[in-house]
């Protein structure tokens, strides 16, 4: 009798969690997030053991995460080592009692339990030579108990590819996981993170849809989730906010904590303020809203790289409206914002990673 597909596995690279030294915070890939946490705009309900689980795996791989942009060969060989064939996965262990310090079986095996089901299914990408590669399973398959102690279990190249390649990401407290009981409080940190600085405005229903939550009013809203979850920042996080409603909008405003090493807080240089200027002449002069905002202001002030892309790409937005002898400003809000796009999207693809990553470029709206 033939063996289905899904059954053969290879495995390419072998993680473990050797030391003991607890990493200050992680770096969580803005790929991973949206396409695991986030799909389709709406946060999934992973239990905090499994959230555990995934900070514990980022912990682990951390020295081998890169950005394609600063390491373009590391990119080149990850292509080598797990997008040659069908079905290649990693394999990592993990001590169970980070799992669940207070020594609960049951606590580890749901956990794993919840990871291995999750959004199982065939996922298809394309390596650097045009071929299709496939792999199945969840973010996480066959979970073993071989070693006392530990669970080894492993990670297919589709996702490992969003977990150690990150063009974009964000810091999170690692402690975040084990200080924080509500998972939908550390899932609000994780969205929280990819606030840019002027916060954002969002409807009540458009919160609730988000973080499957069902609250009537945006008072409701404001004193029984986003208060909890702002004395949970002020007292573990380096990230909290302020927040306020009017009607129906709920307005949301990020800052960082004194407990915040000074690592993690961006500079009040002059560069910032350029930036903010510049952020604000965008604004006014094509007519966007703060939820039109929040994308484009993100990915411009986040990564140099990416500024220097948009400037780029607006400056041949530019020439090509007097070369039509039309006015730039004839493109307002949201249609300003997809002509930019499809600028940048030419730009990004006349450059060596978009022949070897042709859709990382930067979204903007």
């Amino acid at each position: 009798m033939a063996i289905p597909e899904k059954d053969f596995r290879l495995v390419r690279k072998k993680f473990e969690d050797k030391s003991e030294r607890i990493p200050d915070r992680i770096r969580l890939g803005n790929h991973f997030v949206d396409d695991f946490i986030f799909e389709d705009q709406e946060a999934a309900d992973i239990p905090t053991g499994a959230l555990r689980v995934i900070f514990n795996i980022m912990s682990i791989i951390s020295s081998e995460q890169f950005r394609p942009e600063d390491r373009p060969k590391q990119l080149s060989l990850f292509d080598e080592e797990f997008e040659t064939e069908n079905n290649i996965f990693a394999s990592i262990k993990i001590r169970n009692s980070k799992i669940s310090p207070s020594g609960s079986t049951k606590q580890v095996v749901e956990a794993y339990g919840f990871l291995a089901r999750f959004k199982m299914d065939w996922y298809k990408s394309v390596n650097s030579n045009g071929k299709e590669i496939k792999t199945f399973g969840a973010l996480i398959s066959t979970p073993t108990y071989d070693q006392r102690g530990y669970t080894s279990f492993l990670i297919s190249s589709y996702w490992l590819k969003k977990l150690m390649i990150i063009p974009e990401y964000n810091y999170i407290l690692y402690n975040l996981v084990y200080n924080i009981r509500n998972n939908k409080h550390i899932i609000f940190a994780i969205w929280l993170s990819k606030l840019p600085e002027g916060g954002t405005m969002m409807k009540l229903s458009s919160l609730n849809k988000k973080f499957g939550l069902n609250y009537k009013t945006a008072n409701d809203f404001c004193f029984k989730f986003l208060k909890p979850a702002r004395v949970n920042f002020n007292r573990y996080n380096n990230l909290s906010f302020n927040c306020h409603y009017k009607g129906d909008f709920i307005f949301i405003h990020p800052f960082y904590t004194k407990m915040n090493t000074g690592s993690d807080i961006p500079e009040n240089t002059e560069e910032q303020s350029k930036i903010t200027r510049r952020l604000y002449y965008f604004s006014k002069r094509y007519g966007l809203k703060a939820d039109e905002m929040l994308q484009f202001s993100y990915q411009y002030r986040t990564i140099s790289q990416t500024r220097k892309l948009i400037e780029k790409a607006f400056s041949e937005f530019i020439r090509i409206n007097r070369q039509k002898g039309v006015k730039s400003t004839d493109f307002q809000g949201v249609h300003f914002l997809n002509k930019m796009q499809e600028f940048i999207i030419q730009l990004y693809k006349e450059t060596k990673m978009g022949e070897i990553l042709p859709n990382g470029y930067p979204v903007i709206l």
